[in-house]
């Protein structure tokens, strides 16, 4: 029985990642924002929102997610940092946001949506989808509520920051800023030390208790070999593409089981969250534009309140300052991991 259970998710999985692959090919050739990860997100929740019998390759992400740290590491140079102290501004109003944004979605959530206040709460805080998920259930949340209200911020956020650049901006995201590279064009050498980075910094991530540890740790080690000159290489455009299908794949198979109407009102309650706290991002953006002259788009990449990896993905697609984004997402997630269930202390004791 194990066996013929195993195999039938096997199957699930792989018919996932075909829907998956699908979706990419599709969407890189309609010129969509980040096919290889939007590609499969759209299309994959479509097939779970019909029914479709799928399963998320997670411990196919858990391997794959290094190859992404390690993409995002790459990116490192020295000359990144000579603007690191126009970023203290962005540090010392970081707070701020997180607060304005997180309490215009709370409201949503408890006033609009009628969730109770635990799962109000964690649905709204900008953190992590899985650390959000744990510790709201863990405080009596409803944790599917919690995970689909992440979820949906995620898939919405993507989508909207995407097509944002892309209309508006008139920047391409189509996942092209950088060119191809093939596994030819990475020497033995550079190959190793990458390979290295991959799975070190997959051991190491969890031991530091990073946000994200299977893509900050690489991420670090990457960031470390290529500011220090060992290689400049980064991971082969393939690897790369696969790593993000997978985990297009395993963010839309997030809505599956969930009945299609519950689907639909958490993402129309999720799309006005995610809306005003995109408000909030952009407001957040201008100031801080104002006030240290990084681009708008840097800023707006930085504040918008998508996941880690998606975030960090669509600064390296739209050619963003990824030491930056990636620095101050990071510090969001720590700081909403941090401080959430303090401030929630505080907050259940007064309603």
């Amino acid at each position: 029985m194990i066996g013929a259970s195993s195999f039938s998710t096997s199957l699930r999985q792989s018919l996932g990642l075909a829907i998956g692959l699908v979706g990419a090919v599709i969407a890189s050739r309609l010129g969509i924002p980040l096919p290889w990860m939007l590609g499969p997100i759209l299309l994959v929740t479509l097939a779970a929102v019909l029914g479709a019998s799928l399963a998320a390759p997670i411990l196919l992400r858990k391997l794959l997610l290094p190859i992404l740290g390690v993409m995002l590491g790459s990116a490192f140079s020295p000359n990144l940092f000579g603007q690191a102290s126009s970023w203290l501004f962005t540090i010392a109003i970081l707070p701020i946001y997180i607060t304005v944004a997180s309490g215009l979605a709370f409201l949503v959530y408890r006033k609009i949506g009628g969730y109770d206040v635990v799962t109000a709460y964690f649905s709204s805080a900008p953190g992590g989808l899985s650390d959000m998920m744990i510790i709201g259930s863990e405080a009596g949340g409803v944790e599917r509520r919690i995970a689909l209200a992440h979820a949906s911020r995620i898939l919405v956020v993507v989508g909207f920051v995407s097509f944002f650049f892309s209309v508006v901006m008139d920047v391409s995201a189509t996942g092209n800023a950088r060119l191809y590279t093939g596994f030819a064009d990475v020497s033995s050498w550079d190959l190793v030390i990458l390979a290295a980075c991959a799975v070190a910094g997959a051991w190491l991530g969890p031991k530091l208790r990073l946000p994200a540890p299977q893509i900050l740790g690489p991420m670090l080690l990457s960031a470390i070999v290529h500011l220090a000159g060992l290689t400049n290489a980064p991971p082969p455009t393939l690897a790369v593409n696969t790593a993000q299908l997978v985990m297009g794949t395993v963010v839309g198979c997030r809505f599956l089981g969930v009945p299609a109407r519950e689907i639909l009102r958490d993402l129309a309650l999720a799309s006005l969250a995610s809306g005003l706290m995109l408000v909030v991002a952009i407001c957040t953006a201008l100031i801080v534009m104002q006030v240290s002259g990084i681009g708008f788009g840097q800023t707006f990449l930085t504040f918008a309140p998508g996941g880690l990896p998606e975030m960090s993905l669509l600064s390296l697609a739209m050619g963003a300052d990824v030491a930056y984004v990636v620095t101050i997402h990071v510090l969001r997630v720590t700081l909403v991991i941090a401080v959430a269930p303090l401030v929630f202390k505080a907050l259940r004791a007064r309603v």
